[in-house]
């Protein structure tokens, strides 16, 4: 019988988000000084990446008592939609 260490299984599946998570914010940290720059309002900017820091500290991915159900915490804000 196959075991899952469920805390390793958490931990890899919050490394991949912040895998996926690292070029979005390259792209806000683009915006961010364009708006800067530009004298614009950077809030909706910061949010998002405030957003982006917080999916690895979803409560679900503790809850997740199976595989199947910590590969379903995969936030849209990832999938840049």
């Amino acid at each position: 019988m196959i075991t899952i260490n469920m805390d390793k299984a958490r931990e890899i599946h919050k490394d991949a988000m912040r895998q996926a998570r690292a070029p979005l914010f390259k792209d806000l940290d683009v915006a961010y000084m364009v708006a800067i720059e530009q004298g614009l309002d950077a809030a909706a900017i910061v949010s998002k990446k405030q957003e982006l820091r917080d999916v690895t500290s979803d409560p679900a991915i503790a809850a997740a008592s199976t595989p199947e159900q910590l590969k379903a915490v995969w936030p849209s804000v990832l999938s840049g939609t």
